[in-house]
């Protein structure tokens, strides 16, 4: 088993056997991760309150609640011998690699954490925990508080078509219309960017394979982005609905807790849990489980979730992908795929091309998409699941960007349609693409939603000579959120003072008295969810004269001083786990001015309400090229190390801030063994 790097220190495995690589991938993502992978098993266990402290008590709380645990535990049990073994051994590699992973990174040092042993379903309880809440979940306690305060007629009213965050693209140009006559696939997934990134660049080859793409810290293989020389495959968030909120309730009895279901009075199981805090006393958590599934919120709400109903996860997948040799033999693997629900593209070198759903996604009521449903009417049952998933033929350019389009049969909201028909336009007003090209869509910066302020300009009346000046400049303006335009960035600050004084205003104001636990206060903001719903709401027949508060909005924009390059302010934040600085003291400061915003391809989003700083953006990037897999080329936001100080932690940063890729090196001698 060797570990070889390339320039920018990117980890190439290779081993003589399937077992001997994925144990290497183990061992090396706790050598380049070791913290990040910590925090994520405590993040599943529901142990994190141990490490941070209080602000974390609410994630845990829902962790064990949720039953994130347990539920990777029966996955795991469930698993196929070979796929069992192919994690034990990842994990193996993990425990080994440990040690001297914690030694190397500085936060086990600042707070005196030591690395814990991992438990062989680890993996799948990560996984579990980061996707969690993918299927929006949250949402329905949203629109119930719409409902209860404005009405069932208002529930769609703050719909996130407008996206309520930002989105991944991902695109694929067959052979046709390539150079090379063979297919190209590219795209960036768009999350929340940390500290270490999401993603971590990685090969992983061995006689039966050789394989390179974008792995998960943590999890075994290449679940989303590879490459693997005679095919390559990528994935967006499909956007489904596939878990349900069930209003419960329960009484207490001698024997413990009972649920009202379908069928009556049933019992259901219930437990304490004691969750560490570090510098308080230990909270204790009841936790309950009803038969729809555990009671996540106010001991009034239960969430059903397909791997908590099957005691399968997917992970089956993941080697199978890591042998595919053509289109077909992805698409059979994906078959096993359960969550999340995503859109897949894949192409090989013969010509073969795919795209289609892949995921598990239950058969129940409408209603259950839409809002908290009560446990005890049997029309809210699950009666099956979602089959054949929808998939297309792709006789030409094919795009996905967690729009509606392939996968609207399962789902409730989308993303906006912005993203999906710019990337369209743009790759099918010519043929004779080529991989060096692909960042010039990456990094397109034309906002499609912009219309539904600047247009509505034109009939404002009396306004100040400088608010007619703003006006003229934005009527005049290309449209693009570019880092240096003062013209985007004016624009923003219309934009945010419209949401403003339209979350202030009497009609809605009901809702920002919301109340609920910690974990999901975030998710009923309301300054949030007008920002990310304004296109929506300005067409709404809301009791709201939008015109009048366009009008006070772009006045105030106009008596203050001109603003800067949109870049002064948006700004690339990466989330860290500990706060502290991202840079040594005597490197040279990086601008990290952004272009982009949330409805651009480019797609970077903030927080309404903490300013400009962008906080979700490309989590990746990369071109896989069919004809010749040295011509692709990839890039995360930091760089391949997990470890502050190394000299990889971030040298990608600007590499990345301009939308370039990395060179892909596979020529072993070209490559540094460790």
């Amino acid at each position: 088993m060797k570990v070889y790097r390339d320039s920018w220190g990117v980890p190439h495995l290779r081993a003589d056997d399937t077992l001997s690589l994925v144990r290497l991938q183990g061992r090396n993502v706790a050598a380049d991760r070791a913290w990040q992978i910590e925090m994520q098993r405590r993040k599943f266990s529901g142990t994190t309150a141990a490490v941070l402290g209080p602000d974390a008590v609410a994630w845990d709380t829902f962790a064990r609640q949720a039953r994130i645990a347990d539920t990777a535990e029966r996955c795991f049990e469930a698993l196929d011998d070979d796929t069992r073994a192919w994690v034990e051994a990842y994990v193996a590699g993990v425990n080994e690699g440990l040690p001297g992973g914690a030694a190397r990174a500085p936060e086990f040092v600042r707070t005196g954490v030591s690395p814990q042993e991992w438990e062989p379903w680890a993996p799948l309880g990560i996984w579990i925990a980061i996707h969690i809440l993918f299927a929006g979940f949250p949402d329905k306690l949203w629109r119930e508080e719409v409902s209860r305060r404005l009405g069932d007629g208002m529930m769609q009213v703050f719909t996130s078509e407008g996206p309520r965050s930002s989105g991944s693209n991902g695109w694929m140009i067959p052979g046709a219309l390539t150079a090379t006559g063979t297919a190209l696939i590219a795209g960036d997934p768009h999350r929340y960017v940390e500290s270490p990134g999401i993603y971590q660049q990685i090969r992983l080859a061995c006689p039966e394979y050789d394989v390179l793409g974008l792995a998960v810290p943590g999890i075994p293989g290449i679940a989303h982005f590879g490459h693997a020389g005679e095919v390559a495959w990528a994935i967006t968030n499909a956007a489904a609905d596939y878990q349900d909120l069930y209003e419960e309730q329960l009484r207490r009895t001698a024997d413990g807790v009972e649920a009202l279901g379908p069928d009556g009075w049933e019992a259901a199981a219930v437990h304490t849990e004691s969750v560490q805090v570090a510098g308080r006393d230990a909270i204790e958590v009841e936790v309950i489980e009803t038969a729809r599934g555990p009671v996540v919120i106010d001991q009034r709400v239960s969430l059903r979730y397909p791997p908590r109903v099957t005691g399968r996860l997917g992970f089956e997948v993941l080697p199978r992908l890591l042998g595919a040799t053509n289109v077909a033999a992805v698409d059979a693997a994906l078959d096993g795929w359960v969550e999340p629900v995503n859109v897949v593209l894949a192409a090989d070198t013969a010509g073969g091309l795919l795209h289609r759903t892949a995921g598990l996604v239950p058969l129940r009521d409408a209603e259950n998409l839409l809002r908290v449903v009560p446990a005890w009417e049997s029309k809210h049952r699950w009666t099956g699941w979602f089959d054949p998933m929808p998939r297309a033929t792709v006789d030409g350019v094919a795009v996905m960007a967690n729009s509606r389009h392939l996968a609207e049969p399962l789902g409730l909201e989308f993303s906006a349609p912005h993203r999906y028909r710019r990337i369209q336009e743009l790759l099918t007003a010519r043929d004779g693409w080529s991989v060096e090209e692909m960042p010039t869509i990456h990094t397109d910066t034309w906002l499609g939603s912009a219309g539904s302020i600047i247009d509505p300009l034109a009939a404002l009346q009396d306004l100040s000579p400088a608010a007619g000046l703003i006006r003229a400049r934005l009527q005049a303006w290309d449209r693009r959120m570019d880092a240096a335009s003062t013209t985007a960035s004016t624009y923003a600050a219309i934009r945010k003072a419209l949401s403003r004084r339209i979350t202030a205003h009497p009609a809605i104001a009901a809702l920002d008295e919301v109340e609920a636990t910690e974990m999901f206060l975030p998710y009923l903001d309301l300054l949030t969810h007008v920002s990310f719903a304004l296109e929506n709401l300005l067409a709404s027949d809301l009791p709201i004269d939008f015109s009048a508060l366009l009008r006070e909005s772009l006045e105030e924009v106009a008596a203050q001083k001109p603003r800067g390059p949109w870049g002064d302010t948006h700004q690339l934040a990466p989330l860290q786990v500990l706060r502290g600085p991202l840079f040594e003291r005597h490197e040279e400061p990086v601008d990290l001015g952004l272009s982009g915003d949330h409805h651009c391809v480019w797609s970077t989003s903030s927080i309404p309400g903490s300013g400009d700083l962008s906080v979700r953006a490309s989590a990746a990037r990369y071109a896989w090229d069919l004809s010749d897999r040295t011509k692709s080329g990839w890039s995360v936001p930091l760089g391949a190390s997990g470890v502050l100080g190394d000299e990889h932690h971030h040298d990608q940063l600007p590499l990345w801030l301009a939308g370039e890729l990395a060179p892909i090196v596979t020529d072993w001698d070209q490559l540094t063994p460790e």
